[in-house]
């Protein structure tokens, strides 16, 4: 194979080398061990920074590494080389890190706090600080480096902290930059990125799409069907809702218009579900790793937490998909346009063996990354079992998901890095503890009005940043606060990962639906307002999980039965009352009903179960009813 010798060839494969050097370090790390702290997590940003200068322009967000998807002479023309300035960034990015290395026996043997620092200590403090402040601002915009720079402020003028003991904090130990939000990124997230990689290069994509078609294609509202299925089994693997969107959608966007629905509220579908691919075990996105961190629990826990608010998601997204198309009078695909389940499990179905391999190794007692990490080595082998994916078992393809993987995990390393600066200024200055009572205070100890602003702070944090900081970020600030006025710790951090996931469909600011218009040309408010209705009960739901901790799996089974089989029910009728259809169309003193009888049945209490389902059965019947009349032909006239 002949090399490239031209500046932009070597750049291309210095990149390569980098990003998969990357890959290689962190499956090494996890297969015999990973180092020290500060050792491993160093090293993972190390990779991150050098790889974010390198790919990353100054006043753009120009992909260099996406040149290896393209034809030579496509790739020539989008190339943007990296100026002076960038390669002068990297090489300052990489100084302080490598200086912990260097001194690593002075670094772990000083006392903290205690120990002055050096110069030498508090000017690396600083490069690192700005270096990572920068590098975030590369990758995912504004909002997390101006949300930490708020809070480096906030230590400095309103706190009052010495300025050596926050460097300290934020350097020199492993509660600021290399916090836990860090060793997540390095110990779970990258290797959940890289199988995400891995699966997208032998074929799964197609698997997944394929295999919805063919169990709901041919359904009222079909495409929509799809669109949901997929996106849940995409998310899985994926983590990020807008890179489901841009795999999943331009298949599903076109089918659902050429089926009947509006282009927003296709672009809502597909935004919704996507969006929820990060709540979706078995593989939940990159926040779900950090919540079993804080917690002290296993991930294993976090998915059985997890479960049944997840299922509750994707029926309200199938129930207005549904109830919309019966609305409109919108019928499926024909069947002669649709794979057949067998066919698509005889052809494809081998590729579902290394999602099994994971929840059977994460199930039988190793940790995530273990499992993970078998999953992972499994893709092309797997696909090698079959001719009809063979042909995805070659270096070029093995070497790109590897470099895919490393490319795709660098927004939540550098974000990562980016909340230890808000966590270990909050921790120090004690502002988390601020906050806290600043809520309960403000909440007048109402539970409601605490959960409420939590939502809305979810929200609006989430607006601008990826789910993973926000999530923190909300960790550390909102969720002690309602943990005070008496929700368990689990409900508690399912809350805030719920509306920080949330915000990537919920106007002005939502990322996921900007994607999704943009495939369907439609208007971005329809298609958020469309998102927001079609997963309003994933709105309602984080509440319930509040009152009723059955729906996490915590209590007997009769409790966690009927708490699901009551708010499923709910959702179903609540569902039915925003489309205005349920067995018919409804008319306006129904779809009231609908709405009313869906809250009280999701909302846990046996008197409201009750009362929910008095509703519902008046609805039914007389649904039932204006159905039957309809159908009966209208009696002959006698002359």
């Amino acid at each position: 194979m002949r090399i490239d010798t031209s500046y932009r060839g070597l750049l291309r494969l210095a990149l390569y080398v980098i990003a998969i050097a990357m890959a290689v370090y962190h499956i090494w790390a996890i297969a015999f061990g990973a180092p020290e702290a500060v050792l491993y997590r160093g090293t993972h940003l190390l990779f991150a920074v050098v790889l974010v200068f390198l790919l990353f322009r100054f006043g753009s967000k120009t992909e260099d590494m996406e040149l290896a998807q393209g034809a030579q002479v496509e790739g020539e023309a989008r190339l943007s080389l990296p100026s002076v300035f960038d390669y002068v960034l990297m090489a300052v990015a990489a100084t302080p890190i490598i200086y912990l290395f260097v001194n690593y026996d002075y670094i772990v043997n000083r006392i903290f706090y205690i120990d002055e620092l050096t110069t030498t200590d508090m000017v690396m403090g600083v490069i690192m600080t700005l270096v990572v402040l920068e590098a975030t601002r590369r990758v995912i915009g504004w909002a997390l480096p101006v949300t930490a720079i708020v809070f480096l402020i906030y230590g400095l003028f309103f706190a009052k902290l010495e300025p050596m003991r926050m460097l300290d904090q934020l350097y020199m130990t492993t509660e600021g930059i290399f916090g836990i939000p860090l060793s997540v990124s390095a110990s779970y997230v990258l290797i959940f990125v890289l199988f995400g990689s891995f699966m997208e290069r032998t074929g799964t994509g197609q698997l997944f799409m394929d295999f919805a078609m063919s169990l709901t294609g041919s359904q009222a509202g079909g495409p929509g069907k799809v669109s949901v299925v997929s996106s849940s089994l995409f998310g899985t693997i994926s983590g990020s809702a807008v890179a489901n969107v841009m795999v999943d959608g331009p298949i599903a966007i076109p089918l659902m218009k050429r089926a009947g629905f509006p282009p927003h509220f296709a672009a809502g579908v597909e935004a919704t579900a996507s969006t929820g691919g990060q709540i979706m075990p078995p593989i939940m996105g990159a926040a779900a790793f950090v919540m079993a961190e804080f917690l002290a629990v296993s991930y294993g826990q976090v998915v059985i937490w997890a479960i049944i608010p997840a299922i509750l998601y994707y029926v309200s997204c199938f129930a207005a998909v549904h109830f919309e198309a019966k609305r409109r009078g919108l019928v499926g695909l024909p069947r002669s346009e649709l794979p057949r389940l067998g066919e698509t499990l005889r052809v494809r179905g081998h590729l579902f063996i290394p999602v099994i391999l994971i929840l059977v190794v994460m199930y039988s007692g190793y940790s995530a990354p273990m499992a993970a990490l078998v999953g992972t080595l499994a893709c092309f082998p797997v696909a090698a079992l079959r001719k009809t994916t063979r042909h995805y078992c070659n270096i070029k393809n093995l070497l790109d998901a590897f470099v895919d993987g490393a490319r795709n995990a660098l927004g939540v390393a550098t974000a990562c890095a980016c909340a230890g600066i808000v966590i270990g200024v909050v921790t120090l200055s004690g502002a988390g503890i601020v906050f806290t009572q600043f809520v309960v205070h403000l909440s007048e100890h109402m539970l409601v009005l605490a959960l409420i602003l939590t939502m809305i702070a979810g929200i609006v944090l989430g607006m601008g940043m990826p789910t993973t900081p926000a999530y923190i970020i909300m960790t550390a600030l909102l969720v002690p606060a309602i943990i005070k006025l008496g929700v368990i710790p689990p409900a508690a951090h399912m809350f805030a990962l719920y509306f920080a996931v949330l915000s990537a469909i919920t106007p002005p600011v939502a990322l996921a639906v900007f994607a999704a218009a943009g495939i369907a040309k439609a208007d971005m408010w329809k298609a958020g307002l469309a998102a927001v209705k079609i997963g309003a009960a994933g709105f309602i739901v984080p509440f319930m999980v509040i009152y009723e901790p059955g729906l996490l799996m915590i209590g007997d089974w009769p409790t966690v039965i009927s708490a699901f089989l009551t708010s499923a029910f709910g959702i179903l009728m609540f569902a039915g009352g925003l489309h205005g259809y349920f067995i018919t169309a409804t008319s306006a003193w129904q779809r009231v009903l609908l709405l009313a009888g869906g809250l009280l049945l999701i909302k846990p209490g046996l008197e409201t179960d009750l009362i929910g389902a008095l509703i519902a059965i008046v609805v039914v019947a007389t649904q039932m009813i204006a159905r039957r009349n309809a159908a009966q032909p209208a009696p002959a006239k006698t002359s």
